[in-house]
């Protein structure tokens, strides 16, 4: 029996959580961060960035902010880039 939870398609996240990970990965990329040693500086394990990013994960309140000031910008202006989300 496989225990492994499966991933719900791109489609079928919530287009925040998506959203939200595309802001983080454009900002981290722009600082020069690769996935692992922007999940260190944060404090949070590298596959769970990459489900951040993927939008698999619905974020605490706690981690977003770790996220937002390690990117070195105030939340409202992260928050900014997702204006338009659904």
């Amino acid at each position: 029996m496989d225990t492994k939870k499966q991933k719900a398609p791109a489609e079928e996240r919530a287009p925040v959580l998506l959203a939200f990970g595309q802001a983080v990965r454009r900002r981290r990329k722009e600082l020069g961060f690769s996935q692992e040693a922007f999940g260190d500086a944060c404090g949070l394990d590298r596959s769970y960035m990459g489900g951040i990013e993927r939008g698999e994960h619905n974020v605490a309140l706690i981690n977003i902010m770790k996220i937002i000031a390690t990117l070195g910008v105030s939340p409202s202006e992260f928050f900014s880039d997702l204006d338009d989300a659904d």
